[in-house]
């Protein structure tokens, strides 16, 4: 098959053609640095010309919620249009577990708008919605640190390896769209915080972890809100075995 990847530079979008490619299908990479704009559309029908589908794996910049959701908005209807005028027939789309269990979360808004139209856009579809990756970590830690300090909140979650997360997004492409796929995680249960310190530990970086619910995330996200629902598809790859392919810094 010809498919094309939106975020094709990102570490999903890129992980997702890796393992396209493994399986012998023709991949087109979607990104402006490919020469690609979805904010504009510029590129997109050349990029789409007989493609049969589109895995959706963009990121939005740090934005404020109206921002964020103009982006996704735009982007996503951009996408959506040009593919109805190329004929594909599967539009698979990368969500996240429990979407509407939380309120005030700007790029939670920005992809509950993506859900939105494409469930009602033009193109056969799939979302599949994932859990936190595994990495996940360690980058609320980056957006929160201060001078060597980081507040961390004790979020609980069933973390997703990347490349797992990028095996269902191919294996669903390459099928007939389903509607709404059922939630994708990983077996292990973790806390945030503990995540956080053995991800640093193992990169052999320094970092003071500060667990509170007045950092980024708040109590609104306690409990089981980020756990996938009843009958979800647990994916194989454990945080220890995700640890273990960690590099100390310097190495």
């Amino acid at each position: 098959m010809r498919i094309a990847v939106a975020g094709a530079t990102g570490n999903i979008g890129a992980l997702t053609i890796a393992a396209l490619e493994k399986d012998g299908h023709e991949v087109v990479g979607i990104s402006r640095s490919l020469g690609v704009d979805l904010s504009t559309g510029k590129g997109l029908d050349e990029a789409l010309t007989g493609v049969e589908a589109v895995v959706d794996a963009i990121s939005a910049p740090a934005m404020d919620e109206a921002g964020t959701v103009a982006f996704f908005g735009g982007a996503t209807g951009n996408l959506l249009a040009a593919e109805q005028r190329a004929g594909v027939r599967h539009h698979v789309l990368l969500s996240i577990a429990g979407l509407n269990r939380t309120g005030g979360n700007a790029h939670y808004a920005g992809k509950r708008e993506q859900e939105r139209l494409v469930s009602a856009g033009p193109v056969p579809w799939t979302i599949v919605p994932a859990t936190q990756f595994h990495d996940f970590a360690a980058t609320t830690v980056i957006w929160a640190e201060r001078d060597g300090v980081a507040t961390v909140a004790p979020l609980l979650m069933r973390p997703i390896a990347p490349a797992d997360v990028a095996a269902v997004l191919a294996e669903v492409a390459t099928g007939e769209p389903k509607g709404m796929y059922a939630d994708i995680a990983g077996p292990d249960q973790q806390d945030l915080v503990d995540m956080a310190r053995r991800t640093y530990a193992a990169r052999g970086q320094k970092i003071v972890l500060v667990p509170t619910w007045s950092g980024l995330f708040g109590p609104d996200m306690a409990g089981d809100v980020l756990l996938p629902a009843e009958g979800a598809r647990i994916m194989p790859t454990t945080f220890e075995e995700w640890l273990a392919g960690q590099v100390p810094a310097g190495s």
